[in-house]
C-alpha cells in the first residue's frame, strides 16, 4: 500500500460574503465576469492552474508523484478528460477534454491545439533556458506529459515509465487526435514562442 502524501493548503474562506474575491489592480478586474462560452465537446482547452504563494514547489519528485496519482485517478471519471499537462514550480498547464467550468482557453484550430501541445510540453525547457528555477536535462520534460506523447518526429525511450501508472488518458477530440498534425509533428528541440 503506496503511503498517502499531504499538500499543505491554507484554510480557505469559501462562499460568497462582502468584501469576497481578488481584488482589481488599477481598478480594472483582471479576468472579464461575463458568462463562459458554452464548451463544445469537439474542442479542446487549455487550462492553467496557479498555485498560492508559499507552497512547495511542485517540480519536487515526491510533489510530482502525488499529482501524477491524483492526475491517474481523475482519467478515471467522467466529465473531465486530461490529456496532457506540464508541471511546473508554482503552476500547471492543462490540456483537457471535457465540460466542467473552469478558467480555460478554448482552442478552436488545428493551429491552435498545436501550439498549445508545443507550448506545454515546451513550457520547462523554455523556463530553463530563460535561466529560471528550472531544470530540464533531458530530450523531454519529464515533469510533463511528454513521455506519454506520440506526436513528437524525433523517437526516444524514457528508462522506467513502465513502472509509472499512466497519467493522462487518449484523446477524443478531432482536434487533438488528427487536426494538430496536418501543421506537423512536434519536434524535441521546438521551443513555445
Amino acid at each position: 500500500m503506496a503511503a498517502e502524501a499531504v499538500l499543505p493548503f491554507r484554510p480557505q474562506h469559501g462562499g460568497r460574503r462582502a468584501g469576497a474575491g481578488r481584488k482589481p489592480k488599477n481598478g480594472q478586474a483582471g479576468v472579464a465576469h461575463v458568462a463562459r462560452a458554452p464548451l463544445a465537446a469537439r474542442f479542446p482547452a487549455h487550462v492553467t492552474l496557479k498555485l498560492e504563494r508559499g507552497l512547495p514547489r511542485l517540480r519536487n519528485r515526491s510533489e510530482y508523484a502525488v499529482l501524477r496519482e491524483a492526475f491517474a485517478a481523475g482519467c478515471a471519471r467522467g466529465g473531465f478528460r486530461l490529456v496532457h499537462y506540464a508541471v511546473l514550480n508554482d503552476h500547471l498547464h492543462l490540456v483537457v477534454e471535457g465540460s466542467d467550468r473552469y478558467h480555460d482557453r478554448i482552442l478552436k484550430t488545428p493551429r491552435e491545439v498545436r501550439n498549445v501541445l508545443r507550448y506545454v510540453l515546451g513550457n520547462g525547457k523554455k523556463h530553463a533556458a530563460e535561466g529560471r528555477e528550472i531544470r530540464v536535462s533531458a530530450a523531454i520534460d519529464t515533469y510533463t506529459s511528454a513521455p506519454w506523447f506520440d506526436g513528437f518526429r524525433e523517437v526516444f525511450r524514457v528508462r522506467g515509465l513502465e513502472a509509472i501508472v499512466r497519467p493522462v488518458t487518449d484523446a477524443r477530440t478531432w482536434m487533438l487526435t488528427i487536426g494538430w498534425r496536418r501543421h506537423g509533428l512536434l519536434s524535441v528541440h521546438e521551443l513555445p514562442a
